[in-house]
């Protein structure tokens, strides 16, 4: 099949082209900083696609979004708490791609909207009681790290797990962006050949798909970048606690 008919072959409306656009839009903006809209983006796409065609397709946009929050971003990566984070990450990868087939998306989902959510109500107690504990916590990096890497695997949802660490960690708001760039750019490449290989989501059709979409993830990393600049570190932090549970209570009742 040529070009046009490839992408004919997704049999989208117009409704769902303006609805994945706009997904692809918010990767855009999620990756340049604007952290906690990813939620809202999976859900679109696995609306339009079903659930585990949709990590497929977001994936390839996902390791350009980070690539191009890597080159911006680059100087405030710490790379401690990456060589940190790394390998239970990959741990969590494995783990995911091993039981990803079994797993029910359903119950999937709702778990990690409770997570989710209890995870920032504890970050809204920690930020009252001004706490700094889980920094030298071994067993806290590692389980986030493991949950980061199990939940981006089976359905590209470590951002909130994510977010909940670094905000822990009380990165300033460039760290924070730096950090995550390099560790998703990272991780996110280790997750292709399985999702080539084993799971069968990414093919060449869906790589002409992600071609057309990439402008606008251009347009939303940009603009997102221009936003972040306008942000405070006080008001980032709060900002993202704020979207992140926004996202949890969207993923319960979706």
């Amino acid at each position: 099949m040529n070009y046009i008919e490839i992408l004919q072959s997704y049999n989208l409306t117009a409704l769902q082209w303006i609805a994945i656009s706009f997904a692809v839009f918010l990767l855009g903006l999620s990756k340049s900083g604007i952290k906690g809209i990813g939620i809202i983006l999976v859900v679109i796409l696995a609306f339009v696609f079903g659930e585990k065609a949709s990590t497929g397709i977001l994936l390839p946009m996902l390791i350009f979004a980070d690539i191009l929050a890597v080159i911006y971003y680059n100087r405030h990566a710490d790379w401690g708490i990456i060589k940190k984070l790394i390998p239970w990450m990959i741990v969590g990868v494995l783990v995911g791609v091993w039981i990803g087939n079994d797993i029910s998306e359903y119950v999937f989902k709702k778990l990690m909207a409770v997570i989710i959510l209890a995870s920032v109500i504890i970050m809204f107690f920690l930020e009252r009681i001004k706490s700094n504990k889980p920094r030298s916590n071994r067993l806290f990096s590692s389980s986030m790290g493991f949950l980061a890497g199990f939940t981006t695997m089976i359905g590209n949802l470590a951002g909130p797990v994510s977010n909940i660490y670094f905000l822990t960690m009380r990165f300033p708001k460039n760290e924070f962006i730096g950090t995550a760039a390099w560790l998703f750019f990272i991780i996110n490449v280790f997750k292709l050949p399985f999702h080539i290989f084993v799971w069968n989501t990414v093919s060449v059709e869906s790589l002409v798909l992600n071609s057309i979409l990439i402008p606008a993830v251009c347009i939303g990393f940009f603009l997102g970048v221009k936003i972040v600049k306008l942000i405070s570190n006080v008001n980032y932090r709060r900002f993202i606690l704020i979207v992140t549970a926004i996202g949890g209570i969207i993923m319960l009742f979706s």
